[in-house]
């Protein structure tokens, strides 16, 4: 279910399809496919949204997705790209044949992600597979009622969800896989990924996937 799902440094992750190669925050990037179908960006923070990395997964065609307000920053990646389209939280979109939702991404407390900034994490519909990447948040009333086979959630601390409450989210969506990610670099410590395993229930499978 999950063997065409890489998680990168941090948070940057790519997601093979039938609709093509789908990377979300690509960020410190050790190789230059140029092979992006789609780039979907959660928030402008510099470890999500880096041209950079953009340029080295871009290529001609690649559909480049931000959240609406950062419509003028991600201008800084149009020349690696084809086209930029933008979003708002809590809506439906299709781009080309992909199918995404999104949810709202933000703290509730902490000052880092407010929610005003209308910041997102996406649902994928993908081969039959909802696929949720939360983006940087703490657990909310509404990531609380996200529905999805595998969900990618941030566990490192600090700027989002530690491991516990992270777990504590998953627990309360039930999908068949988690995956963690935001952790081991920038914030929070690879034991972080043991901590979120202990804290998951069965039935739910807890999949180690960092690389970087």
């Amino acid at each position: 279910m999950t063997d065409n799902i890489k998680v990168f440094t941090h948070s940057s992750i790519r997601i093979g399809s039938r609709v093509g190669n789908i990377y979300l925050d690509p960020f410190r990037m050790e190789e230059t496919p140029h092979d992006a179908a789609y780039i979907l960006i959660t928030h402008d923070h510099y470890d999500h949204f880096s041209p950079e990395d953009i340029e080295k997964v871009g290529k001609s065609d690649t559909v480049l997705v931000v959240p609406e307000k950062m419509e003028a920053k991600a201008q800084k990646a149009a020349l690696s790209v084809g086209r930029i389209c933008t979003v708002k939280p809590g809506t439906y979109h299709e781009f080309d044949g992909l199918e995404l939702e999104t949810v709202p991404a933000y703290n509730n407390v902490k000052p880092f992600h407010p929610k005003s900034a209308e910041w997102v994490g996406y649902v994928l519909r993908l081969d039959g597979k909802r696929i949720y990447v939360a983006g940087d948040t703490d657990m909310t009333k509404e990531n609380k009622q996200v529905k999805c086979d595998i969900a990618l959630v941030p566990i490192g601390g600090t700027y989002t969800m530690n491991a516990k409450k992270a777990a504590e989210l998953v627990n309360t969506i039930r999908p068949s896989v988690a995956i963690p990610t935001h952790y081991g670099s920038i914030v929070g410590k690879r034991e972080d990924a043991d901590v979120f395993r202990e804290n998951v229930k069965e039935p739910v499978r807890v999949e180690i996937r960092m690389e970087g």
